[in-house]
């Protein structure tokens, strides 16, 4: 496994089991210690997630010694032990050899806990914590650099974003989950090797992406993105940033509720009308960006360069759509917001119509809109339909595209309270199919 990564499935484990699997190697002559992420938040006095154990024995050894054992890497030293409710990652110390796909070595050598600290990516990713004797091992002067609060590669960094590309991205993601800076050599390297990021699957990306973009952290995140040049090569599909910079003043990423932890899907739709908007050639009017065809652009791009999930490409797509009726040079009817309001992604809608406000898209317009929504959204704003299309067949009516067109009209009407009961509603049904 790469350092401090979590497989997919892994579900999290406790401390106390991960003590006693610990406890186990080293009864047995080995040497354990706890090792990475873990060691870095427990030191910053957080609760750690996860507790990996990384030790001298052998991936073999390691199976010998525990009954109930995955092997999820063992070319690269690293086995799951199941102990009672946790699966512990066990790793046995190694060192890299080269690595041709960027992203994982050809091959390992198993090695000692100090050659094993060197070849990890991050200074305070490279702590051991000897538990037993409560003892931290820190080879590369990792707690010095958490108490400066800086992210450091291990050695050269140019050699270990070369070494696994995804390091540019898990960069930005601790220095902004800690609120650290990015020390200036590392930085630097990160600029000089962002194009690098194009060989990274665009899962993997999307994947860093998540852990980024949904906490409050995420303007910390955004700002780095930008400062880094990463954010061209992530969003490469929706055009190019080549030569902009990043304003925070009309950033609507940014001004999406910063103290919320928000959905994936909203974070990407802020991301792509900053990215579509950015400086100095983007549209000054978000509208330009919001009809059916350019919002379609926007989420195939973002589905090819990012991979996202069918719910994800859904929600950045009904987030985008869902307030172009808002937008309109003509103050949106009753009807138009209760359907506004009644779609299943209407609250991250809302808050990307706060956020546009923010940046001065709209302003006067939205700030009439706001009250209007928060009245309707305390009644009924999705009731069931007063007629059907089976009321339509039933009246003679012969199935089609009509359908639609009538159907939609007898709902606006009834959202707008222009028709309460069925006879009503089709009556007017009628007329409109004569229309």
């Amino acid at each position: 496994m790469a350092d401090d990564e979590t497989p997919p499935s892994k579900p999290p484990c406790n401390r106390e089991d991960a003590l006693a699997v610990l406890r186990r190697l080293r009864d047995a002559g080995h040497v354990a210690y706890f090792a990475g992420g873990c060691v870095r938040d427990l030191l910053l006095g957080r609760e750690p997630k996860d507790w990996d154990v990384a030790t001298d024995a052998p991936p073999g050894r390691v199976r010998e010694l525990f009954s109930n054992t995955q092997a999820v890497g063992q070319a690269f030293g690293v086995i799951l032990v199941r102990h009672r409710r946790s699966q512990v990652e066990v790793a046995t110390f190694r060192t890299d050899g080269s690595y041709t796909d960027g992203r994982r070595p050809d091959a390992v050598r198993f090695a000692t806990a100090e050659e094993d600290a060197r070849r990890r990516d991050f200074t305070i990713n490279g702590l051991f914590l000897d538990p037993v004797e409560d003892r931290v091992i820190d080879y590369v002067g990792g707690r010095e650099d958490l108490a400066a609060g800086s992210v450091r590669a291990i050695g050269d960094p140019d050699r270990r974003f070369e070494e696994d590309h995804l390091r540019l991205l898990r960069a930005v993601r601790f220095a902004a989950r800690l609120a650290f800076v990015i020390e200036p050599a590392t930085a630097a390297a990160i600029r000089r090797h962002a194009p690098l990021l194009v060989r990274i699957s665009p899962e993997r990306i999307a994947e860093e992406l998540r852990h980024m973009f949904g906490p409050p952290t995420r303007a910390g995140a955004w700002v780095l993105l930008w400062e880094l040049a990463l954010v061209d090569p992530i969003f490469r599909h929706l055009g190019s940033a080549e030569g902009a910079e990043l304003d925070p003043a009309r950033s609507v990423f940014l001004a999406v509720d910063p103290a919320t932890t928000i959905p994936f899907g909203l974070a990407l739709a802020a991301a792509a009308v900053c990215f579509r908007m950015k400086p100095p050639n983007g549209p000054k009017d978000v509208r330009a960006l919001l009809d059916r065809g350019e919002v379609q652009r926007i989420v195939r791009a973002l589905r090819q360069g990012l991979k996202i999930s069918n719910d994800e490409a859904e929600q950045v797509r009904a987030v985008l759509e869902g307030i172009r009726p808002l937008l309109g040079e003509e103050s949106p009817g009753v009807a138009a917001m209760k359907r506004f309001l009644a779609g299943p992604h209407a609250r991250e809608a809302r808050m990307l119509l706060d956020a546009l406000a923010k940046v001065g898209q709209h302003v006067g317009h939205l700030a009439e809109l706001r009250p209007k929504l928060e009245e309707l959204s305390r009644g009924d704003v999705a009731p069931p339909p007063l007629i059907t299309g089976d009321d339509l067949t039933a009246a003679a009516l012969e199935p089609g595209p009509v359908f639609k067109r009538v159907l939609d009209s007898v709902y606006d009407a009834q959202l707008e309270g222009r028709v309460t009961t069925r006879e009503e509603a089709m009556e007017l049904a009628m007329r409109v199919a004569k229309q």
